[in-house]
């Protein structure tokens, strides 16, 4: 199992590694700015991604509702523990929006989705599709609003959400699937050409960020809220998905699925957003860094918790 394990999470490595090591070259020698990439990335490729996933996906309605029951309440749960944390370690407002974003955001879709299916294969894919797809939607809704409370008021957040075009995108999937219409085959071959260029771009962005990160020069707050981060999403987060779906009764490939892709590291899109609306993206992009270099040593333990 072990052997299988590591095989996996080599297959999977290599591949996303060869962007990251590019945006990260990219900005360490061409001083590349990551600004005007977060701005497509928000405004361009990630609603072209979740129509063309909204529109393949092979969705079961009970694995769909199990799923979103249990994105609402991991989400509700892991947002309780970074506002309680941001009190008790007296978080400033940034850091505490970075450390909310850290906390609930997960990398399910550049690094779950291959994960998931090499290690439970094609029935696994398909019940992880389901959850990816809310996480993205939640990125581009939820998560905007997380980050933008940082810098606007409340009204303007929600404003900024729906300023965004990846909620209508999600919109139309779904009443072109309830009313069984697809798209002419020239635009929806136009629109799977951009989803295919969204895991890319924004792994050439962390790349990018990670080479702007500068672990022993952070402030002493942005530290303190870093591992703070760490532990949340390393160490608490496994737990809070287990809290979730044994309130829920979710049971089987299910919950193994689910338990991974919950226990992921900070997502990629945590540090755009952080970025946009200045949510401490210092704090965001280390935590990046750090729990994805140690989900490679905790990834296989879980996996083989779940799968034995």
């Amino acid at each position: 199992m072990i052997q299988i394990v590591l095989s996996t999470l080599l297959s999977v490595i290599v591949p996303l590694s060869i962007p990251v090591i590019a945006g990260f070259l990219l900005g360490k020698f061409m001083k590349l700015e990551t600004k005007p990439l977060s701005t497509l990335y928000l405004y361009f490729l990630s609603p072209a991604m979740i129509l063309d996933t909204l529109l393949k996906a092979q969705l079961s309605w009970h694995d769909v509702a199990q799923t979103a029951a249990f994105s609402i309440l991991n989400l509700l749960l892991l947002w309780g523990i970074a506002q309680l944390a941001g009190k008790i370690f007296r978080l400033s407002t940034p850091e505490t929006a970075g450390l909310t974003l850290i906390s609930t955001l997960t990398n399910s879709a550049n690094y779950g989705l291959p994960l998931i299916l090499l290690a439970f294969g094609q029935l696994g894919l398909d019940k992880a599709s389901v959850y990816v797809v809310i996480q993205i939607i939640m990125v581009n809704t939820i998560g905007v609003y997380f980050a933008a409370r940082s810098e606007f008021s409340v009204q303007s957040a929600v404003k900024s959400v729906f300023s965004l075009p990846a909620i209508y995108a999600a919109l139309l999937a779904m009443g072109l699937r309830l009313l069984d219409w697809h798209l002419p085959s020239g635009i929806q071959s136009g629109v799977s050409m951009i989803a295919a260029a969204y895991s890319p771009v924004v792994l050439a962005i962390l790349g990018t960020q990670m080479a702007y990160v500068k672990i022993f020069k952070l402030e002493s707050s942005i530290k303190k809220a870093s591992y703070t981060g760490l532990t949340i999403r390393l160490l608490l987060s496994p737990l809070a998905a287990c809290l979730a779906m044994l309130i829920l009764g979710i049971s089987g490939l299910l919950f193994s699925v689910l338990f991974i892709l919950a226990s992921m590291p900070v997502a990629v899109n945590a540090v755009i957003l952080a970025e946009k609306f200045n949510a401490s993206p210092k704090l965001v992009s280390t935590c990046i860094l750090w729990s994805t270099l140690a989900s490679f040593l905790i990834l296989p333990i879980l996996i083989m918790l779940v799968a034995g």
